[in-house]
């Protein structure tokens, strides 16, 4: 079963920068869009930034200018680098891939990862 392994996560300081990762536990055929998702306490869970596989990118506003998306896709690897950070960033961040094959017969499925909490103190 493949799984999404996230990384990066932890406490920092208002005006700090963390950088999350997440990566496919083994080998796989192709991901179509990979992103980041937060869900604070008593919200929603939200998009904060995609990127597919050709490389375009989609940011929710509120990170616009502070966030940048990446991804190597020889390593199925996204990277979230959080710049700037805020309090209101604090959220437990999942990493998403949309249309995941593990092999060309497979059917393509979405899978999450595990989340990984981001703290930001002011």
């Amino acid at each position: 079963q493949v799984q999404l392994v996230e990384s990066g996560g932890g406490l920092v300081q208002a005006g700090g920068s963390l950088r999350l990762s997440c990566a496919t536990s083994e080998i796989i055929f192709s991901i179509n869009a990979m992103g980041w998702y937060r869900q604070a306490p008593g919200k929603q869970r939200e998009l904060v930034a995609a990127i597919t596989s050709g490389g375009s990118t989609n940011y929710a506003d509120s990170v616009k200018g502070r966030f940048t998306i990446s991804r190597d896709n020889a390593k199925n690897t996204v990277y979230l680098q959080m710049n700037s950070l805020k309090p209101e960033d604090t959220a437990v961040y999942y990493c998403n891939a949309d249309a995941l094959r593990i092999t060309p017969r497979d059917n393509a499925r979405d899978y999450w990862g595990q989340g990984t909490q981001v703290t930001v103190s002011s």
